[in-house]
């Protein structure tokens, strides 16, 4: 195995790493209210689900169908993924302790409008939308890029319906995104 698919190797780890810790900050962000939280039984497994073959499927793509390294690819690729770590930044400093994998219902004077909320609703979903796109494309892994891609839009496509209805019983939220896009402004 090359330099490259050992350092594409730790890129996925290093993600998977990420999504723990995510994981485990929202545990205890919700142990403090679990009465927020919104149930939604069949998606949060399959969003795990995801996240986990983000790591494994693009890795057993490259070793089991030989995909090779190239820039051509993986440089567009990476600047997605730079891309998607910076709006992840901007996003997760807005919102601050908001911020949870689960579906939780917000205080109501907490409903964040600055950052990028200025622009669109799901700026967090984009970034996601953006890292599983890039991250297999980082070694030319592109089945899993499109199989993962689809696989999160029909994730995304009941995760937003249940958070938009949660977030539309509050005031602030309907008044501040009622004519915003939820994830390029002006468009979609």
């Amino acid at each position: 195995m090359t330099t490259t698919f050992w350092a594409f190797v730790a890129v996925l780890l290093a993600t998977g790493v990420m999504r723990l810790v995510e994981l485990g900050v929202s545990v205890r962000r919700l142990a403090a209210r679990r009465d927020a939280l919104v149930q939604e039984p069949q998606l949060f497994p399959a969003m795990a689900g995801l996240h986990a073959a983000l790591i494994v499927g693009p890795i057993a793509e490259v070793v089991w169908l030989g995909r090779l390294f190239t820039w051509t690819v993986a440089g567009p690729a990476l600047a997605l993924l730079v891309l998607a770590t910076l709006l992840r930044i901007w996003t997760l400093f807005t919102i601050g302790g908001a911020w949870n994998v689960r579906v939780v219902k917000p205080e109501d004077d907490a409903v964040a409008v600055g950052g990028p909320y200025r622009l669109i609703r799901h700026p967090n979903y984009l970034c996601v939308i953006l890292e599983i796109a890039a991250l297999p494309l980082l070694h030319t892994a592109w089945i899993s890029a499109v199989v993962l891609s689809l696989w999160n839009a029909a994730v995304l496509a009941v995760r937003i319906r249940t958070e938009e209805a949660t977030l539309r019983q509050l005031p602030a939220w309907r008044e501040a995104f009622a004519h915003k896009a939820r994830f390029i402004p002006g468009l979609f």
